[in-house]
């Protein structure tokens, strides 16, 4: 405890943290509270645009044989629908509740990488931003939002309908890729002290494992969209048949994305329905330890099942058998969380408020969903329902039933904490039956649609089909659905400026972020808490007055550091204090500038767009620069007696974290990558190639020698450091940086003389992908070395400050391992013809 009085430290606290009035303010912000929200309100305006769409198809299948719309304004319609409920309304409606609540639940003030939240938020918008003014301009993606080649090929979709979907997606998952490393790193390193893995609030297990998830899921689709804008722009034919290419694997591809992306939505709703279902039930959740095995386990089936949205392409019936016994087995751990909630519920007092009826909602509509999903893993019944209306309701049933309805329990139980107000009574029960009833007359009779035989992405019909009536009361049903969620939106608005203030806790839950003011300030927490159970509010009914006087740690505001606590990844010991960056300009420049690039490339300007990436190297390393100090702190008082270094002096800091994350995401693109090289190599028609490699060995084992010589020599330059010789240390990464340019001179060269065209053969363009990866990680090891070497000469880096060269060996050795291995996979076959 400090000699400050309570409002000192608030205003002490405020004076660090906060974030200035007026639009400069806004676009500076990084704190974690405005960037969620940010994320949470764009989600949702996204989510009514794509509502509009859904009327829209809606009132042109009502009738047969209606001319509403034609058909290409309607495939413009079903493929932005869908693309936007995907990626610019669900992931990001959940990255901005994780943004804005992991913090305050963890115990801390802020994310990890605050800069990199904004950076997300600006890429997240601007790319949302490319695919709405396509579609108001008429150019919008009409594929579909799977993208099927060869349809969304250049000879089939000859415009830049496709090209903006391929660059407008790979833009926004950039901020998906952004937040899931934040989300990990967040969880795992900044929680209150004493909160162990198994004291965490099972909603930041969710989470957590929902961002590993992320992690390992987005890269093949970043990769496919990549290698399907490369042959659109270059005639690289990658999925083209007559060229060895094959449109198999791009379906591969999206659905290695595509079915995790499908368990990304659900769990962080499921998260929220096991936060909010036990204070609704006046209860513990039943079955803690259990939720997480089931969480861990459905998180690693669900990466086995992407071939069971491919039944009926022509696979072995063998691996028929493989993934419908996967899918089915996935059901299991979905059936322990729902039996741990039903059993929650039955050991408790539930009370009917208004969270409470849309989690019942949730059960209901989420469980028919699961029913139909158990018959579509079936291979005979999906023979059948393929590609018809049945799957259509399924797929809303389960993301509509595992997303929406949880996220809008979730949000009538935070918002007093957003708003700190009390909501308008019995408006939101009237907007809760209307999109339960709306939703269920749209749906469910688009199972019996499908189940006579009406297929999906028709514009029309005939009414000799027999779909009429089903057709019709579907359109109205989603009408009504719709009038529920603009009554929704009347409710928060009205909560927002009319109602009354709350008390701090309204629903007397037990986890931290009751424990703060509501609506909270912009730190927080006045000082962290020390945790011993899983529900702090319960252990001590006092804590959140304890912490506004400064009884806990970090009570103390010193040097305009922005700090928190960092602990033990299990046990929740103390280990570091983490010094967060300010409100900065860069990540909305840098975003700018990224979109810069993507526009280039959308607008054909392929050699202009390589300014904007050199733009965007020049803003990595100012990003980067401003970082750190020129002066050992060593250990720093955290009040209660104790002292801690801070996280540039200590091991395992934020930045190592983040930096192997970020190293797993590119190993798992690089692994699609070799997966498609063998897909296209066993699988694909028209092979063997015309022509192999012929040659290069010389410039391949120069390559291969000069990566492992940077590898190395960034090795022996980080043990010289750790000796206290910089000079020395220099002088190491200049050799290093001098190897790395090596490699991707030779790299270069025995692409140009040793492989056949690029546009030849798939084979020839799978090859220079590969080489063309391996130079990429070249330079971004040379640009490692120059950094590094420039660190040590302004006075950043030291013995005790020597996380950057950590660093800096990380990058040159997964370099040289992606290199070896290419090289391997160009040279193996031509040794074994």
């Amino acid at each position: 405890m400090t000699n400050m009085t309570t409002l000192q430290r608030h205003r002490a606290l405020t004076a660090i943290w906060g974030t200035p009035k007026g639009w400069r303010g806004t676009i500076r912000s990084v704190n974690h509270s405005d960037i969620g929200k940010r994320f949470i309100l764009a989600a949702f305006a996204f989510f009514a645009i794509g509502g509009v769409l859904a009327m829209l198809i809606r009132a042109q299948l009502a009738t047969p044989g209606s001319a509403f719309v034609g058909p290409a304004i309607y495939n413009q319609l079903f493929t932005m629908h869908g693309s936007i409920m995907m990626f610019l309304f669900a992931i990001p409606m959940f990255e901005g509740l994780a943004l804005y609540m992991l913090p305050k639940m963890l115990g801390s003030r802020d994310m990890a990488f605050p800069r990199l939240s904004a950076y997300g938020w600006w890429c997240y918008l601007f790319g949302g931003t490319i695919l709405i003014a396509a579609l108001a301009f008429g150019v919008a993606p009409d594929g579909g939002w799977f993208m099927y080649t060869p349809l969304s090929s250049k000879a089939y979709t000859p415009g830049i309908n496709a090209d903006v979907w391929l660059l407008g997606i790979t833009f926004v998952e950039i901020s998906a890729i952004a937040a899931a490393v934040e989300i990990t790193v967040s969880i795992l390193k900044l929680r209150a002290p004493g909160m162990s893995l198994d004291r965490m609030p099972l909603f930041a297990w969710y989470l957590l494992i929902t961002a590993l998830m992320m992690i390992v899921a987005f890269p093949p689709l970043i990769l496919g969209s990549i290698l399907l804008e490369v042959e659109r722009a270059f005639d690289w034919p990658f999925f083209d048949a007559a060229r060895g290419g094959s449109a198999l694997l791009w379906q591969h591809l999206f659905w290695l994305f595509g079915h995790p992306e499908v368990y990304i939505i659900f769990l962080p709703a499921a998260g929220v329905v096991s936060t909010v279902l036990p204070v609704m039930a006046r209860t513990d959740i039943l079955g803690y330890g259990w939720i997480v095995a089931a969480l861990l386990a459905l998180a690693f089936l669900s990466f086995g099942l992407w071939v069971h949205h491919m039944f009926t392409t022509g696979i072995p019936h063998m691996a028929l058998g493989f993934f419908s016994a996967a899918s089915a087995l996935v059901a299991v751990p979905t059936a322990v969380q729902i039996f741990a909630w039903i059993g929650t519920l039955w050991s408790g007092r539930p009370e009917l408020k208004l969270p409470m009826l849309y989690l019942l909602g949730f059960f209901i509509v989420f469980v028919l969903g699961g029913l139909t999903g158990v018959m579509l893993a079936m291979v005979p019944f999906d023979w059948q329902a393929h590609d018809s209306y049945f799957v259509v309701a399924h797929l809303h049933y389960v993301l509509v039933g595992g997303f929406i309805f949880p996220m809008l329990a979730g949000a009538y139980y935070w918002l007093p904490h957003f708003t700190g107000r009390a909501r308008v009574q019995r408006l939101g029960e009237a907007a809760f039956w209307l999109i339960l009833i709306g939703f269920n007359m749209t749906f469910f009779l688009m199972h019996l649609t499908g189940l006579l035989g009406m297929p999906r992405r028709i514009y029309t019909y005939s009414d000799e089909m027999g779909w009429t009536w089903l057709n019709l009361l579907s359109s109205v049903g989603s009408f009504i659905m719709t009038f529920g969620f603009a009554l929704f939106a009347i409710d928060v608005l009205l909560q927002i400026f009319m109602s009354r203030r709350t008390r701090r806790n309204p629903w007397h839950a037990g986890t931290l972020e009751w424990a703060m003011p509501i609506p909270t300030t912009a730190y927080n927490i006045a000082s962290q808490p020390q945790i011993t159970g899983r529900e702090p509010l319960r252990d001590d009914p006092d804590l959140a007055l304890k912490l506004a006087r400064g009884e806990g740690y970090l009570a103390e505001a010193r040097h305009g550091w922005r700090e928190t606590m960092a602990v033990d990844t299990t046990s929740g010991a103390i280990d570091h204090v983490v010094i967060l960056p300010g409100n900065s300009r860069l990540p909305l420049i840098t975003a700018a500038v990224t979109g810069c690039f993507f526009l280039s490339l959308l607008l054909g300007y392929y050699w202009l767009a390589l300014l904007p990436l050199a733009g965007v190297t020049i803003m990595a390393w100012q990003w980067l620069w401003v970082l750190g100090a020129r002066s050992d702190v060593g250990p720093v008082s955290i009040g209660c007696g104790q002292s801690v270094p801070v996280h540039r002096e200590a091991h395992g800091g934020p930045g190592w974290w983040g930096s192997r994350l970020l190293l797993v995401a590119n190993g798992t693109l690089f692994s699609s990558l070799l997966f498609g090289y063998a897909f296209l190599w066993v699988i694909a028609p028209n092979w063997p190639p015309p022509a192999l490699i012929d040659g290069g060995v010389m410039f391949g084992l120069i390559a291969g020698l000069a990566v492992l010589a940077g590898a190395l020599l960034a090795q022996r330059a980080h043990s010289i450091l750790m000796t206290g010789a910089l000079a020395a240390t220099q002088y190491l990464m200049v050799m290093a940086g001098l190897a790395q340019v090596v490699a991707i001179v030779t790299l270069a060269l025995l692409g140009v003389t040793a492989l056949p065209s690029p546009t030849s053969h798939a084979y020839a363009a799978a090859s220079w992908a590969l080489i063309v990866y391996a130079g990429v990680h070249a330079f971004m090891a040379l640009f490692c070395a120059i950094f590094l070497h420039a660190r040590i000469g302004a006075g950043y880096v030291s013995v005790a400050r020597s996380q950057e060269s950590t660093i800096t060996r990380m990058f040159a050795n997964y370099g040289a391992v992606v290199t070896i291995i290419v090289l391997s996979c160009l040279f193996v076959p031509m040794v074994l013809t």
